[in-house]
């Protein structure tokens, strides 16, 4: 039997950033629940080594070279998961960055904002657009996008909630991709389609130099749920491991 007649009889996912982090946890809780989990990532070194791991602990991984910020890299994802697989069950966006630092609003470079942009938002919108012809070929297709409560405007602007330090850059970008997530929401509404935003919560990795309280794997939890929600579950609504998060 060939591989991709193989592959065909598992669940698919494809996890951007997927090497390292909440997103290698993301894709190995796929694994353990018996999906083919693609590992998009740039680094070619640590892609593998990220499959290479994942399949030593018997789930089925294969590596997907991907840039989200470029579009022949996004492309050459798309056709490969087709060749592979024909179709795909679930889109998890990871992949994102902050910006880097400061991020003051009054002396911030610009161009931090622009790249947290491109990587945060326009790359969600170039990967799932990419992707979403071998979503529809699945029965039950859903879409994640990472996201984080600091993009929340309701909690940012509550008085005495900590959100964490003044954000022009990292912050906005994930409100803008909540504010995404509900359009596509609305124009996929009536399909068998589903896409959630998700918050991992403050974890521990090396976006934020590892500062964060939650483990990898804690924050892997909600993503994979929303990955793996019944045809009945929710659709353009932001969620953490506690439940719903205000926009």
């Amino acid at each position: 039997m060939s591989e991709t007649n193989t592959v065909n009889h598992h669940k698919v996912a494809l996890v951007t950033g997927a090497n390292k982090g909440i997103g290698y946890e993301i894709a190995a809780g796929l694994g353990a629940l018996g999906w083919s989990v693609g590992i998009g990532a740039r680094n070619e070194e640590r892609r593998e080594a990220a499959v290479d791991k994942l399949r030593a602990a018997g789930a089925d991984a294969f590596g997907v070279p991907l840039d989200v910020t470029d579009d022949a890299s996004v492309t050459a994802a798309a056709r490969l998961i087709e060749e592979r697989a024909g179709r795909l069950d679930a889109l998890v966006n990871n992949a994102g960055i902050t910006g880097g630092g400061p991020q003051e609003p009054t002396t911030v470079d610009v161009d931090r904002v622009r790249a947290a942009v491109e990587t945060n938002v326009i790359g969600v919108i170039r990967v799932t657009n990419a992707l979403l012809p071998l979503l529809r070929r699945s029965p039950s297709p859903r879409i994640v996008n990472v996201s984080s409560s600091v993009g929340s405007l309701t909690l940012q602007t509550t008085p005495g909630r900590e959100t964490g330090p003044i954000s022009i850059a990292y912050a906005p970008s994930k409100t803008f991709l909540n504010a995404v997530t509900v359009q596509y929401a609305k124009e996929l509404a009536g399909t068998h389609i589903l896409i959630n935003a998700v918050c991992p919560g403050f974890t521990a990795t090396d976006l934020n130099d590892f500062r964060g309280v939650r483990t990898p794997q804690q924050g892997a939890v909600a993503a994979i749920r929303l990955a793996t929600v019944p045809a009945d579950g929710p659709t353009g609504r932001f969620f953490d491991d506690e439940g719903e998060v205000p926009w």
